[in-house]
């Protein structure tokens, strides 16, 4: 077993069942010093530890094989109780990007729908699909669905935090598009609250694919 300092979780990885995130208090050194005790569990294929760029809390990422994610070990390294998910759509500009700003966007609906969380998503692309040119800036947007019914969280990439900044801006609503579709999102029913949060990767651990297992 290979254990990989990478530059950012790999969402293409088909061995990756769920997805696990946490967010803490605890700085982001602090949760990977509390993981260098551990042994690295069965089962995860990532982690990743991201500090928050307002100098205030950190969150933690992990992907697992199937039937293998361990909610203990994320609550000892980061003090904080994960929630489970799974990845369900994703876009990506341009892969080769490292990206300098990660904006964690989430989403609570009023009860718990599993069909709901994906129609929000798609709700999500078809505004990004009305857009005549995306957002300078924007590299991937990494879609997820709690797996109670009660969530959806998108993990974006940018090259940087003024580039997101400024997407926000220039559409003067708190989206980074300026269709019209993004109304559809805005006022989507159900939706309980919301928001965001920027982050930069402090640390990306990754298990190395075995010969056997796909690239």
């Amino acid at each position: 077993m290979t254990v990989n300092h990478v530059a950012r979780p790999d969402f293409a990885r088909t061995d990756v069942d769920a997805v696990l995130v946490a967010e803490t208090s605890v700085e982001a050194a602090d949760v990977l010093a509390r993981l260098e005790k551990e042994p690295w569990p069965t089962g995860l294929i990532s982690f990743n530890a991201l500090a928050g760029n307002d100098g205030e809390g950190s969150l933690v990422y992990t992907q697992w094989a199937e039937e293998t994610a361990d909610p203990g070990l994320v609550r000892r390294v980061s003090g904080s109780d994960p929630v489970e998910y799974r990845l369900y759509r994703s876009v990506n500009r341009d892969h080769s990007v490292v990206p300098g700003c990660v904006v964690v966007v989430s989403v609570e609906f009023d009860s718990a729908d599993a069909q709901r969380q994906r129609r929000w998503v798609d709700t999500v692309f078809g505004a990004m699909a009305s857009e005549d040119k995306p957002a300078p800036g924007g590299i991937s947007g990494h879609f997820h669905v709690s797996t109670d019914g009660t969530r959806a969280l998108n993990y974006a990439e940018w090259t940087d935090e003024q580039s997101h900044r400024d997407a926000l801006a220039r559409s003067g609503r708190g989206t980074v598009g300026v269709s019209d579709e993004w109304r559809k999102v805005q006022d989507f029913p159900g939706v309980r609250g919301g928001g965001f949060r920027r982050y930069r990767m402090v640390r990306s651990l990754s298990l190395g694919l075995s010969a056997k297992e796909p690239a």
